[in-house]
């Protein structure tokens, strides 16, 4: 978000009073508190399984709120509104892919995820293939990681900073610091219960905008009326071209992959499944998270369609027109609340409180997979005092880290936008890494290895290659069809995209590999996803498929046998390679193996497989 901020003139200082103040200084106090309240009760985060997933006993509401706070970070808030203001409506049908988007993993990836007990989603993968393909994917998902916490830490904090005069630097260590003390203290049970007290700021700082603004204008129906007339009010676009920014089939049906690396497979959403105290629980958040959804999507509309109806009514003094999108939508909150002490205060608070959840998720997350999946294996006897205060180390040294990303990001001028995209690139990818062990038994672990670092090769291909011509474009702007910001991860920056486009007219049509550079970024994730799943099955296809015998049954799920019932049994069973048809282990937590050759032993922190053929019982379980 920060990329198009320039330096247009600050604004009037002192538009915050004291009341602004005491609102802001509120969300930090209490965020602190509510950490130093868990590192202090309860068992005071002693164990890793405590600190790393809330001891397994958190109830689905809270669970669905952080769940939707993690990826609802200040770029969105201020990014979708931006969207609308310039483009209309169209965005709004992204709504229609939370259906599917959340639908999946509550029926597919939770119960893998969750009967196998683990605290990293990447153990799933050396389960499935080997410890070589989860390494591969873990340290995939730091570079992910550590790259965009920085930016949204800074960004943020930036576009604050070019309007309200807030200081940059105060921010940005005001944030990191809190975010740090929290999340290092009281562990995964903080983060949550903070998520769910800023989710709340949020829905206020917007609510208050969006009541103030159009009581302003007349109220919400001429707020609709009036945008309707001049056009911003979308109909539903069933062009199927994928090079069009955004049509309904890209929404609807794109950003359903965008969806699923999200909230199937990223391992800040995977971390709070598991924190849930049953399967069940487990499930109804990601229910409980649909509405969420869909009310945060319409609050950042109607945000949008208020503040271009304004805009008609009281245009920004000369000085402000020249500001980036997302300037603009501080601009006018600004506006609109100065003459009501306390609101903008609050709508401060509510732009970090999305940082702030955002980055406590980040910190955490990158602890667990740090701790489970690169330190663990080779320090077996770790005992579990040492571990817990090396998980806590851990989260402390990425928050120093987020600091000095955030520095960094300071330094990259134009390659803010690359390292912005690099989030999206990677998602895609990771998705198809999962969906390739799960949905296909026959893939082996070099097929695995090998689709991810194809998939890579192409998001990174297709994304840099359309960031370069952009670039190279007139004014070094992109065309409004094509994506400035590749696969920029639908809920956490799908908004930034619109914060980098530019309102002029789109060129000449591409052709070749320019017109390959304009996919919409709504199918960016579905086009990575699938070259992993393709080159990783050819491949396993060529070096030996996967006997159905030696794969974890309760690593798979046999989609395809599910998909394509109406065949004949034959096709069926060739389908399944080999694996009985059903989720293994029936009722959740039915989860022993059995025989004593290759039994494994449940512990605190999942299971640890000891050689020899396993043998499972398998029982058949109904979608």
């Amino acid at each position: 978000a920060g990329a198009g901020v320039a330096a247009p003139a600050p604004a009037p200082p002192g538009l915050f009073t004291v009341v602004d103040y005491i609102i802001f200084a509120l969300l930090l106090v209490l965020s602190s508190a509510i950490g130093l309240f868990y590192a202090l009760s309860g068992g005071r985060q002693r164990t890793v399984q405590e600190f790393l997933l809330a001891n397994r006993n958190m109830g689905f509401l809270p669970v669905a709120l952080s769940l939707l706070a993690t990826f609802q970070s200040a770029v969105a808030i201020l990014g979708v509104p931006a969207e609308i203001y310039r483009f209309g409506t169209e965005y709004w049908f992204l709504g229609c892919s939370y259906f599917l988007g959340l639908l999946i993993p509550a029926h597919v990836f939770i119960p893998v995820f969750y009967r196998l007990r683990l605290t990293s989603a990447y153990e799933y993968l050396e389960l499935r293939f080997n410890k070589a393909v989860r390494i591969c994917g873990t340290v995939t998902f730091i570079f992910q990681m550590v790259i965009y916490m920085g930016v949204v830490l800074y960004a943020p904090a930036l576009a604050l900073n070019a309007v309200t005069g807030f200081d940059l630097w105060s921010a940005v260590l005001t944030m990191g610091l809190v975010c740090t003390l929290y999340t290092t203290l009281g562990g995964l049970k903080a983060v949550i219960w903070t998520d769910v007290f800023q989710t709340l700021v949020m829905f206020a700082g917007q609510l208050a905008v969006i009541a103030v603004g159009a009581r302003r204008v007349g109220g919400i129906g001429r707020v609709w009326r009036v945008a309707d007339e001049a056009g911003k009010i979308s109909g539903i676009d069933l062009n199927p071209d994928p090079y069009e920014r955004h049509t309904f089939w890209t929404l609807a049906f794109g950003g359903v992959f965008m969806m699923l690396s999200l909230y199937g497979v990223n391992q800040a959403q995977v971390q709070r499944y598991l924190s849930s105290r049953s399967e069940r629980e487990a499930v109804l958040s990601c229910y409980a998270v649909f509405p969420c959804q869909q009310i945060v999507l319409c609050l950042s509309c109607l945000t949008g369609l208020v503040m271009f109806v304004y805009d008609r009514e009281h245009p920004l003094a000369p000085a402000h027109g020249r500001a980036s999108s997302d300037q603009m939508v501080l601009y006018f909150v600004m506006d609109v609340l100065q003459d009501l002490p306390g609101l903008p205060g609050l709508f401060v608070a509510c732009l970090f409180s999305g940082s702030l959840s955002t980055i406590s998720s980040a910190f955490n997350s990158l602890a667990t997979v740090t701790m489970e999946d690169l330190v663990r294996p080779h320090l077996p006897g770790l005992s579990e005092s040492r571990a817990t205060l090396l998980s806590k180390l851990l989260a402390l040294g990425y928050g120093l880290l987020c600091l000095g990303m955030a520095y960094m990001s300071s330094m990259m001028g134009p390659v803010l936008q690359a390292a912005i995209s690099i989030f999206g690139m990677v998602g895609g990818p990771l998705l198809g890494l999962f969906c390739l062990g799960m949905f296909f038994p026959c893939a082996n672990p070099t097929g695995a290895v090998t689709g991810l670092a194809a998939g890579l090769a192409m998001a990174f291909w297709v994304g840099i290659g359309s960031l370069v011509q952009n670039m190279r474009a007139p004014g070094g702007a992109p065309p409004p069809n094509s994506t400035a910001v590749p696969a920029a991860a639908a809920n956490i920056t799908a908004g930034l995209v619109a914060t980098l486009l530019p309102s002029t007219p789109a060129p000449q049509s591409p052709t070749g590999l320019q017109k390959f550079y304009s996919l919409s970024y709504m199918w960016y994730s579905a086009h990575n996803s699938t070259t992993v799943i393709l080159v990783g099955l050819l491949v396993s296809l060529l070096t030996g498929p996967t006997p159905g015998e030696a794969v974890d049954p309760r690593t798979i799920y046999p989609v395809l046998p599910r998909l394509f019932c109406c065949l004949p049994r034959r096709c069926r069973d060739a389908l399944r390679c080999g694996r009985s048809d059903g989720l293994p282990n029936g009722p959740a937590g039915n989860l022993a193996p059995v025989g004593v050759p290759g039994r494994e032993e449940e512990e605190e922190q999942g299971y640890i497989r000891t050689a020899g053929a396993p043998t499972y019982t398998v029982q058949e379980t109904s979608f």
